[in-house]
């Protein structure tokens, strides 16, 4: 009984924080301050009471509109509160209320956000990833200790510099533009979250996710850039997530790989 509870105030409050996540987002790639003004209708400056403000809530009840003006409002905003009430509910389910749970609370915040950012202004926020690597490195520590921290850091530091390199590369072969700066100072945040084995893996995922995506760009929308973040994020999660039986899965396969060479008298 107490974990259905304790599941429900999780997703009570990831919809709270997905609200508060949808105004980073948004401000910040606008060079606004998430402080002040109040919350407000972007069309009328009607400024928002406090039951116009509660998750998912406000909206069903007011339609989608405005109360003021009744200018439609974007189905972005319930829908990044329910996604974040559904995984901060998933990661208690799963971890619990341990040093994991923060980890993967941290880790959904800042891609949350980054999604939010780079979805709809293919911007990578800097405070975000500077914040979130930090608590994710403080978090290494406490879990593992120094050995743990390094690893962190030392896993960040090689996706970075891996995804500097694919930049350069690929400038210089396609003569532009082949990958954003803020995708690369994301893959650090990636590196130091999920170690250097599982971050190169999710490298293939999230461009095997964007590979279709790329392709309907290309026929259809031949001037709008692909934004690889959110892609990056998605593989991430689920990464991250089944990150135990990825690790487990490649050990296997290493093993394996072994021994059939041993098998060949080649070791």
């Amino acid at each position: 009984m107490n974990n259905v509870i304790y599941a429900i105030y999780m997703f009570i409050m990831g919809t709270i924080m997905g609200s508060f996540f949808n105004v980073v987002g948004h401000r910040l790639s606008n060079n606004k301050s998430i402080v002040k003004p109040r919350s407000h209708c972007e069309s009328c400056n009607h400024e928002l009471e406090w039951y116009e403000l509660i998750p998912i809530v406000s909206f069903l009840i007011q339609g989608g509109k405005c109360r003021k003006c009744h200018t439609k409002l974007s189905w972005w905003y319930p829908l990044i509160e329910i996604i974040t009430g559904l995984f901060y509910m998933g990661c208690y389910l799963r971890y619990g209320f341990t040093l994991d749970l923060l980890m993967a609370l941290v880790i959904s915040s800042v891609l949350i956000i980054t999604c939010i950012s780079d979805f709809n202004y293919l911007i990578i926020l800097d405070e975000v990833l500077v914040v979130g690597s930090i608590l994710v490195l403080i978090i290494s520590f406490l879990q593992g200790g120094f050995n743990s921290f390094v690893i962190s850091l030392l896993s960040g530091m090689l996706l970075f510099c891996f995804m500097l390199l694919v930049k350069i590369i690929g400038d210089k072969a396609f003569k532009r533009e082949s990958l954003g700066g803020g995708d690369i100072k994301l893959s650090f945040f990636i590196g130091a979250v999920l170690g250097y084995k599982l971050a190169f893996i999710n490298l293939v995922l999230a461009s095997f996710l964007a590979l279709p995506v790329a392709f309907f760009y290309l026929i259809k929308l031949k001037d709008r850039e692909v934004p690889f973040g959110p892609f990056l994020i998605i593989s991430t999660f689920i990464i991250y997530i089944f990150s135990s039986e990825i690790l487990e899965l490649i050990d296997l396969l290493i093993y394996l790989y072994y021994h059939f060479l041993i098998s060949l008298d080649i070791l």
